[in-house]
């Protein structure tokens, strides 16, 4: 049951990570910042062209590590499903953000991006991300964990 629940959680977070960087160039353009979580990933890993590839391997990786963590504290959680892990996504983006000063000072393509530390639009741009992605974690969880196919329907089907 156990790898069940933590594949079941992997799937969702995995989606919901898509979901997020597939929506970024929209928040970039709203939010006014070029923050790029992508772009932060995947220039640690390369500075040639395969960055965004790269980049959004590991994002949806670590949204699937998130969500296979997140079935097995979720009981612990207030409110309904996607509160619960809107909550989770909150508790990792405030406690991760302060590492962007980090970023800002040792990232290798640190010359390249948008500093991060005392930056309010990319700042609220991450509260976006973090809020949509618990909001799909926790609901596409749910429902994969009652038997619920997940299916999206296509505009004229």
């Amino acid at each position: 049951m156990g790898v069940e629940r933590s594949s079941t959680g992997a799937v969702a977070g995995g989606i919901a990570a898509a979901a997020w960087a597939l929506q970024q160039p929209i928040d970039k353009r709203v939010f006014g910042t070029a923050y790029d979580d992508v772009e932060l990933l995947g220039m640690l890993a390369t500075r040639g062209p395969a960055w965004p590839v790269a980049g959004f391997a590991i994002h949806v990786a670590n949204g699937a590590v998130f969500g296979a963590a997140y079935v097995h504290v979720k009981p612990l959680l207030p409110g309904a499903a996607a509160l619960r892990a809107v909550t989770a996504a909150m508790v990792e983006h405030l406690g991760l953000w302060p590492l962007g000063r980090l970023s800002d000072r040792w990232h290798p393509a640190r010359d390249r991006m948008e500093k991060l530390a005392g930056n309010r639009r990319a700042f609220a741009a991450a509260t976006w991300r973090h809020a949509l992605f618990g909001v799909l974690l926790g609901l596409l969880e749910e429902r994969m964990s009652r038997g619920g196919a997940v299916t999206i329907d296509r505009p004229g089907s």
